[in-house]
C-alpha cells in the first residue's frame, strides 16, 4: 500500500480529532507525523481485528514500535520489502547482494505476517539474513529502529514510501535507494495531493532503479532529483525456477492419479473474488466433470471463510495444509499453505492470477510464466500495467471481465492444448527479452554504497 492511501485514511481518522480537515496541500513530515500518532488506536484496533481470525498477529507486536527487536549484528544491507509479492520479486537481488558483500549481514524487513513467514522459509539456510518487522512510521520508533540495526544502505523495494524512516536515514547519512521502483498514474496523482511532503521525502532518495521510462518521468514529476534515477527495468523477470520443482509437482499428480486430469489455477485471489472464480468453475465443470481447481487466497486470514464458501457451494474442497490426497472425486484444493505458491502453479496447467477481477491491481503474472503455464487475468492489472501489456502484445495474456468470460477462456485452452503452448512459449519469449535488470540494479546499488563508504 502506498503511503498516500495511509495518509488519506489518518486524514480522515484525524477528524475524529479535529473539528476541520486538515488541508491535504498543507501537510508535511510533522503533521503527517502528528496524524500518525492520533490514528494509532485505529491501527491496533485494525491489529486486533485480524488477529481474531489469525491470533498470530498477537505475536511480536512489540517489534512494530522498534521494542524488543531480535539480537542482531550491526551494519550491512537493511532490505525493506512489504509483503510477499515484493519479496519473491527482492530474492534474485537480496542473493545477488549476498555475494557482492561476502561479509555483511543483511537485514529483510516486512510489514505483513505472510511475508514475515515467507522471508524465514525463504533463508532458513542463509545465516546472514536476519529479520524483524520494519517498525511503524514513527520517528521514535524510525529512531529505535536504524540505531538497533546500524545498516550502511537502504534499499527499499518498489513504492513503500515511509517519511519517518527516510527522514531518519538521511539524517545519519546512510543512503537510500528505491530498488525495482514503480508508479501508477492513479499513484501519482495520491502523492501529488500530498506535494510538500513528497517532494521533500523524494528528494533524500540517493536512487531511484526505475522499471521504465514513463515511471521515470512520474518520479521527476513528484520531487525526486534527476541524477538520482536510472531506468534498470524490472528484476521480476529475472525470475529463476528450481529444476526439480517440476518434476516434484509431476510426481505429486502421479501420486494422486491426476497426470492426465484437467488441472488449473486461481492464485492470489482477494474478497469478491472468488465467488466468480467458483462460478466460472461451474460452468467449466459442464464440459470437463473430471477438472480440479486449485485455489489460493491472498490473505491467510481468509482460509478458512473460502475452505467454508467451497464446501457450501458443495465443491469436496481439500486443504493443502491437512496433507489429504487428491482424490478422484476431489474438486478443490485449498492452497493454505505458505511458501508453495510457484509450486501449486507447477501443478496446474492454467494459471489464473488473481487480485484483477477485483480493482487490486493484480499479482505478478511473471510466476506462471516462468513454469510455462498459460496466464488469464482479470481487467485490474494496473499494479503490472508494463509486464501484462507486453504480454497481451505477444499473445502471452488473456483478458477477462467476469465469470462467462474466465469460464470460457479456461474452456477453450483446455480444449486447444496447442494454443495453450502457443501463449507459453510466448510468455517465456517475454521474460527473456527484458532479463538483465538484476545485474544494472546490482551495479547501481555497487556504486551507490561504495560512494558513501
Amino acid at each position: 500500500m502506498l503511503y498516500a492511501s495511509r495518509i488519506n485514511d489518518l486524514s480522515s481518522s484525524c477528524r475524529l480529532f479535529t473539528e476541520k480537515p486538515i488541508r491535504p496541500t498543507a501537510m508535511n513530515r510533522t503533521l503527517y507525523s502528528y496524524l500518525f500518532y492520533l490514528a494509532l488506536p485505529l491501527v491496533l484496533l485494525r491489529l486486533w481485528l485480524r488477529a481474531r481470525k489469525v491470533p498470530a498477529y498477537t505475536k511480536r507486536v512489540r517489534e512494530r514500535f522498534a521494542y524488543s527487536l531480535p539480537v542482531m549484528n550491526h551494519g550491512g544491507i537493511w532490505v525493506h520489502a512489504v509483503s510477499v509479492g515484493e519479496i519473491i520479486a527482492a530474492a534474485p537481488m537480496i542473493g545477488g547482494l549476498i555475494k557482492r558483500y561476502p561479509t555483511l549481514p543483511i537485514t529483510v524487513t516486512c510489514m505483513t505476517l505472510t511475508g514475515s513467514e515467507h522471508i524465514q522459509i525463504l533463508f532458513a539456510h542463509e545465516p546472514r539474513i536476519q529479520h524483524c518487522y520494519l517498525p511503524y512510521d514513527l520517528p521514535c520508533a524510525a529512531k529505535r529502529f536504524l540505531d538497533h540495526v546500524q545498516p550502511e544502505l537502504a534499499v527499499i523495494m518498489e513504492t513503500e514510501l515511509w517519511p519517518n524512516h527516510i527522514h531518519a536515514c538521511a539524517q545519519r547519512g546512510i543512503p537510500v535507494a528505491l530498488a525495482n521502483a514503480r508508479m501508477s498514474a492513479r499513484s501519482v496523482k495520491c502523492y501529488a495531493r500530498f506535494a510538500k511532503l513528497t517532494s521533500s521525502m523524494l528528494a533524500k532518495i540517493n536512487l531511484f532503479a526505475v522499471q521504465t521510462r514513463t515511471e521515470a518521468q512520474y518520479f521527476l514529476s513528484l520531487g525526486a532529483r534527476q541524477e538520482t534515477i536510472d531506468v534498470t527495468g524490472s528484476i521480476k523477470f529475472n525470475l529463476t525456477i528450481d529444476p526439480q520443482l517440476p518434476m516434484r509437482a509431476a510426481a505429486l499428480r502421479e501420486q494422486w492419479g491426476a497426470s492426465e486430469r484437467k488441472i488449473w489455477i486461481a492464485a492470489s485471489t482477494h474478497e469478491g473474488e472468488d465467488k466468480v472464480i467458483l462460478a466460472a468453475y461451474r460452468q467449466l465443470l459442464e464440459n470437463y466433470p473430471d477438472a480440479l481447481l486449485i485455489l489460493v487466497p491472498r490473505h491467510q486470514e481468509r482460509f478458512s471463510q473460502i475452505l467454508n464458501l467451497c464446501r457450501q457451494q458443495g465443491f469436496a474442497t481439500v486443504c493443502r495444509s491437512s496433507g489429504e490426497p487428491v482424490k478422484a472425486r476431489t474438486s478443490v484444493l485449498l492452497g493454505d499453505t505458505m511458501g508453495e505458491l510457484l509450486f501449486l502453479y507447477a501443478l496446474a496447467d492454467i494459471a489464473f492470477v488473481g487480485g484483477s477481477l477485483v480493482p487490486a491491481g493484480g499479482h505478478n503474472p511473471l510466476e506462471p510464466v516462468a513454469l510455462a503455464i498459460p496466464v488469464i487475468m482479470g481487467i485490474y492489472s494496473f499494479n503490472f500495467f508494463e509486464i501484462s501489456a507486453m504480454m497481451r502484445n505477444a499473445g502471452a495474456l488473456l483478458e477477462v471481465h467476469d465469470a462467462q468470460e474466465l469460464a470460457e477462456a479456461v474452456r477453450q485452452l483446455f480444449a486447444l492444448p496447442q494454443d495453450a503452448h502457443k501463449m507459453a512459449e510466448a510468455g517465456l519469449k517475454v521474460m527473456q527479452a527484458n532479463q538483465g535488470a538484476l545485474k544494472r540494479l546490482l551495479d547501481d546499488l555497487d556504486e551507490l554504497f561504495d560512494r558513501y563508504h
